[in-house]
């Protein structure tokens, strides 16, 4: 069978390659490329045998396990399509997700199986459950070991064959970004090799195959973020894709003296995060205890999924200072589409330097001219669409002039010296007085304040203006502002009509499992905290 620019393709290339090499390392369990290989071939063998096709679609329900990452390849393997579970949906929300997906069988974990069956009568298209545990572990014993060839399957692996990624965006409910195998991989799963171009797969297996025969460095690469996250899916193929060695987060909770002792044990090199709200607790760790661990072979932060602030930048910057701070910008729907300015701790928006296909249109496809608010558009390695939504696939990728791009949403500006500022999504953003205003930039200005901790900027009604800005700050333990010391920084960084008319001072802000901004829930609590004053000030 002639190999193609299919992950499992690739994957087996790497396996073959470097057999021996450790892959993965989750909580306690490790598991070698050969063992890895092995255990996806079995659970794919087992999923033929219940009747899982070509472009089925198998959920895997469960945190962050080694049996996720074995799931991820399994399924590839035969052609099927691994659909990630956020883990804490409820029975609305599982319900929607499964049927929207038109899931055949699941891979679950023992603590979600309660959720899963009190929606299971009513979801018409699974077939079968498989519980990780025992259960899962005799399905992978019973299993064949070899690998399926198109003989056996009755069908070939493809460039064409699908990855799909479920996202919930910033609103609405959950759509899966459809991604052919070639796209996905050059968009989003090359970085680790350095976006090299590869002309044939069999080149990644003699590429690592010399790696392994001039007994040359593995790198370590640990990924924070959740699996059910396109973030730590994309981590783990640049890691595997360069034969190197995958250190998987298996918190429950996030304890950022853990992953820096797991970074020392595993002599980890580069560690994934997601935003500030990984970063800040991991930068006041290390500078609680700076000689605690040896972070001698960690040379870089790669930071994605969530913006990552000015502020928390320098904070990390200060307490480890020889470690490098990558920030890339990209969405579900994108992949990478573009790299943090270093020197930008001054600008009020992120700063971004963007890829060859990625740049800033008006709403008749021509690029913006320097200092225009636009939207940022891909072109290239672009998704094919979302799964079943034909309207919402038309609006995010038009062609215009014949090329097709993909436009999330995200409003951008291109600056004098070429650079992109990310202002935000339009779904979220303000109009106050007419005026637009983008909360993550709103939001990337108050985290320059030493005291503030963490900030997230919604919308309210305003009589006069029709919104007004808001602001939900959580200070630093220790600190004090007023609204009025708030909006006093905010001026000096920002123009005057994107300062916060109302700030509203919490213990905790609640972000996603990601780490990104959580909308719904700011707009919910900042709604609540006004009413709560309006009636104490009118009882008063």
């Amino acid at each position: 069978m002639a190999r193609t620019f299919n992950l499992a393709d690739l994957f087996e290339e790497v396996v073959d390659a470097a057999p021996e090499r450790t892959a993965v390392v989750a909580g306690d369990a490790r598991r070698t490329y050969r063992e890895l290989d092995d255990r996806a071939t079995r659970l794919a063998n087992h999923l033929v045998s219940i009747g899982v096709g070509r472009g089925d679609h198998v959920a895997v329900h469960a945190m962050n396990c080694v049996e996720w990452v074995e799931a991820f390849f399994a399924c590839f393997k035969i052609s099927a399509v691994p659909i990630n579970v956020n883990h804490r949906y409820m029975a609305s929300e599982l319900q929607y997700l499964y049927d929207n997906a038109d899931c055949v069988a699941v891979i679950v974990e023992p603590q979600f199986r309660d959720r899963l069956d009190a929606v299971l009568d009513d979801l018409a298209n699974v077939r079968s459950v498989l519980e990780i545990g025992p259960q899962y572990e005799a399905a992978l014993a019973a299993a064949s070991p070899e690998r399926a060839t198109a003989a056996d399957l009755g069908w070939e692996r493809s460039d064409d064959d699908l990855y799909v990624l479920y996202t919930g965006g910033t609103t609405g409910m959950p759509k899966g970004v459809m991604w052919r195998h070639q796209d996905a991989f050059f968009a989003i799963m090359n970085a680790g090799r350095g976006n090299r171009p590869l002309d044939r797969p069999e080149d990644l297996g003699d590429e690592i195959r010399a790696a392994v025969a001039a007994d040359a460095f593995q790198p370590t690469m640990m990924a924070l973020g959740p699996m059910m996250h396109g973030g730590a899916q994309w981590a783990l193929g640049n890691g595997v894709f360069m034969g190197a060695k995958f250190v998987l987060s298996c918190q429950t909770r996030f304890d950022p003296h853990l992953i820096l002792q797991i970074a020392a044990d595993e002599g980890v090199n580069s560690i994934a995060t997601i935003g500030d709200a990984m970063v800040r607790p991991l930068a006041e760790a290390l500078a609680e205890a700076p000689d605690k661990y040896d972070l001698s072979m960690l040379f870089a932060f790669g930071n994605g999924g969530a913006p990552l602030s000015a502020a928390v930048r320098a904070q990390m910057k200060a307490a480890a200072p020889n470690i490098a701070m990558n920030d890339a910008f990209g969405a579900s729907e994108t992949g990478a589409a573009g790299a943090k300015v270093d020197a930008g701790e001054g600008y009020s928006a992120p700063r971004f330097v963007m890829s060859a296909d990625t740049t800033v249109l008006d709403d008749d496809g021509n690029q913006c001219a320097v200092g225009v608010t636009g939207k940022l558009a891909r072109s290239g390695h672009i998704p094919l669409g979302y799964y079943k939504d034909e309207a919402k696939t038309a609006a995010t990728f038009p062609t215009y002039a014949g090329k097709r791009w993909v436009i999330p949403g995200d409003f951008a500006r291109i600056e004098e010296d070429a650079t992109v500022s990310l202002l935000g999504r339009g779904s979220v953003s303000i109009n106050s007085g007419g005026e637009k205003i983008y909360p993550e930039e709103v939001e990337a200005a108050l985290k320059q304040h030493e005291s503030v901790f963490d900030a997230v900027v919604i919308g309210t009604p305003n009589d006069r203006w029709g919104e007004q800005v808001t602001a939900i700050v959580q200070l630093r333990e220790g600190h004090t502002l007023t609204e009025a010391d708030v909006q006093a920084h905010s001026r000096a960084v920002l123009s005057d009509y994107k300062m916060p008319r109302t700030v509203l001072f919490i213990d905790v802000v609640q972000r996603t499992p990601v780490g990104k901004s959580d909308y719904k829930w700011a707009k919910e609590t900042a709604l609540a905290l006004i009413e709560a004053a309006r009636v104490e000030a009118a009882g008063s």
